[in-house]
């Protein structure tokens, strides 16, 4: 098995910038509360150290979206309260994706070899779905992932729970609370 690469530490912020405006909004809110105070303070010791935050984010299906008009929708919606405290700031990166992995058919592999980055933490929702499926393109990538397993959110506990698991055995990421995760 080859070694992770060794580099910078990167955070990214998964699918947390939303509307709420889907079929499984009402399930994924409570769980979304629940991680907004760990994911505002992983956000924070980020900056304190420099580390970067890179945004990547649905774009909802809307194709000429960019992170100004994401944001303006979301702060107008019914949830700014789960947007308002993780809002990016001037020196956040910003990607959009398509689809579940922040990998898949995005810039963000370039990003991060041109930031030197060997080791990612992944925060946001949904734990069984994009986080683990962005985990699993992070270790293809040969990226040192960690998950602070209070700074995601679900919509089905027992799915995340295993999601975690997987990540952890199959994928040897670390995994942490907000405040003991490696940056």
């Amino acid at each position: 098995m080859e070694e992770p690469r060794t580099g910078k530490t990167a955070l990214i912020v998964i699918d947390m910038i939303s509307t709420y405006d889907h079929e499984d909004a009402e399930q994924l809110l409570p769980a979304a509360r629940k991680a907004l105070p760990a994911v505002a303070r992983l956000l924070e010791r980020a900056r304190e150290r420099d580390v970067p935050v890179i945004y990547v984010n649905d774009n909802f299906g809307q194709w000429r979206s960019h992170l100004g008009e994401i944001m303006e929708e979301a702060l107008a919606g019914p949830h700014a309260d789960l947007v308002e405290p993780i809002r990016p700031d001037d020196k956040s990166l910003f990607v959009v994706k398509a689809r579940h992995s922040i990998f898949y058919e995005t810039p963000l592999t370039y990003l991060l070899n041109q930031l030197g980055v060997g080791h990612v933490v992944l925060c946001g929702q949904l734990t069984e779905q994009c986080v683990l499926y962005s985990a699993l393109d992070a270790h293809i990538r040969q990226l040192e992932v960690t998950i602070p397993e209070d700074a995601v959110a679900h919509i089905h506990a027992d799915l995340a729970d295993a999601a975690l698991r997987m990540m952890e055995r199959n994928m040897g990421a670390e995994i942490s609370s907000a405040e003991t995760a490696r940056l």
